[in-house]
C-alpha cells in the first residue's frame, strides 16, 4: 500500500493556514498535488476552471480562488501574527462565521489551541496522523469517507469523528 508523500510529513508553515486548517488534507490541495481528475470534478461542480482551483497551500503564491481572497491571512499579516489564536480578538466574528460554514472547519478551535500549546510543527505532525488512513497511511481529505487508496472506512480519524456532519454537507452536492 502507498504511504502519504513523505515530503508532506515534514512540517511546512506554507501548508498550515492562519485559521488552523491543514492544507494537505484539503480536497483541492490533494487534487492539485496528485489527483487531476479530482480537481477537474471539483472545477466542474463549482463552474470554475482548474487553474482557478489549483492550490499549493494557504501561505503559498498559488492559491485557489477562494483561499486567494482570504481576509484572515491579510489580517494576520497586518497584526504581525502567524495564527489567529495569537490575536487579542480571537475568535473574531469573521472566523466564527467561517468555522461554522463547512464540516472541514469543525476543529479550528482545537487546532488553534494545539498550535498555541505545542507549536505548529508538532500540531502539523499530529494532523498527518489525524487525516491518514489507519490501514495504508494515505492522507485523506475531510470529505473522503472511504480511503482514496485502499477503501478503508472510515478513511481517517477526522472522518470517524465528524462523519454525520460531512454526510449532511455532501448530500447538498447531489
Amino acid at each position: 500500500m502507498e504511504r502519504t508523500d513523505e515530503s508532506l510529513c515534514i512540517p511546512d508553515k506554507c501548508l498550515a493556514a492562519v485559521c488552523g486548517l491543514f492544507c494537505p488534507a484539503c480536497t483541492v490541495f490533494i487534487g492539485t498535488q496528485e489527483d487531476p481528475e479530482r480537481l477537474k470534478g471539483i472545477a466542474e461542480r463549482l463552474q470554475r476552471t482548474v487553474e482557478e482551483l489549483e492550490c499549493h497551500g494557504c501561505r503559498s503564491e498559488k492559491r485557489c480562488f477562494y483561499c486567494g481572497s482570504c481576509k484572515k491571512t491579510i489580517c494576520a499579516a497586518e497584526k504581525g501574527i502567524e495564527f489567529c489564536g495569537e490575536c487579542t480578538e480571537y475568535p473574531c466574528e469573521d472566523l466564527r462565521i467561517f468555522q461554522a460554514e463547512m464540516p472541514h472547519r469543525i476543529e479550528l478551535w482545537k487546532a488553534q489551541e494545539r498550535i498555541k500549546e505545542v507549536g505548529y510543527e508538532k500540531w502539523y505532525r499530529e494532523m498527518i496522523e489525524h487525516y491518514s488512513c489507519p490501514e495504508c497511511h494515505t492522507l485523506n481529505s475531510a470529505y473522503d469517507l472511504v480511503c482514496r487508496k485502499c477503501g478503508k472506512t472510515p478513511s481517517c480519524a477526522y472522518v470517524s469523528l465528524h462523519k454525520d456532519k460531512i454526510i449532511q454537507h455532501l448530500a447538498k452536492w447531489k
